[in-house]
């Protein structure tokens, strides 16, 4: 898969998807790093890439609805959350199978908590 963090996205982050064999480049370093939200979210849009931020403004299926993107993975965390554990949370994440279903999804991922929408099919 590939993915598009966004600025508030550690580095560490990046790296955690790459180690996963995941395409990732950071805005910061494709010349976004000032770029506002819609900027960002076409970007994605364009390079078929997940996005991944800590910004809740991108939680607004109105604004930014998902069954138009590759999906959009917000972080919802503590704004003094350490940038190792923003990795980690992630990492999580990664591990797991749900992450074959980020495409024309939101999802919400937490520390203790993931959660779709719209809801992924009940097994």
């Amino acid at each position: 898969m590939r993915f598009l963090l966004d600025a508030n996205m550690p580095r560490s982050a990046l790296a955690a998807l790459r180690s996963f064999g995941h395409g990732a480049d950071h805005v910061r370093d494709i010349g976004l790093g000032d770029a506002t939200d819609d900027r960002i979210a076409a970007s994605a849009v364009a390079a078929t890439a997940t996005l991944i931020s800590r910004d809740l403004d991108f939680a607004d299926v109105r604004r930014f609805p998902p069954q138009d993107t590759q999906g959009i993975l917000v972080l919802r965390l503590p704004d003094d959350t350490l940038a190792d554990e923003v990795a980690s949370v992630l990492v999580r994440f990664l591990r797991t199978s749900m992450v074959t279903h980020l495409p024309g999804h939101l999802v919400i991922l937490e520390r203790d908590r993931v959660r779709f929408r719209p809801a992924l099919p009940a097994d």
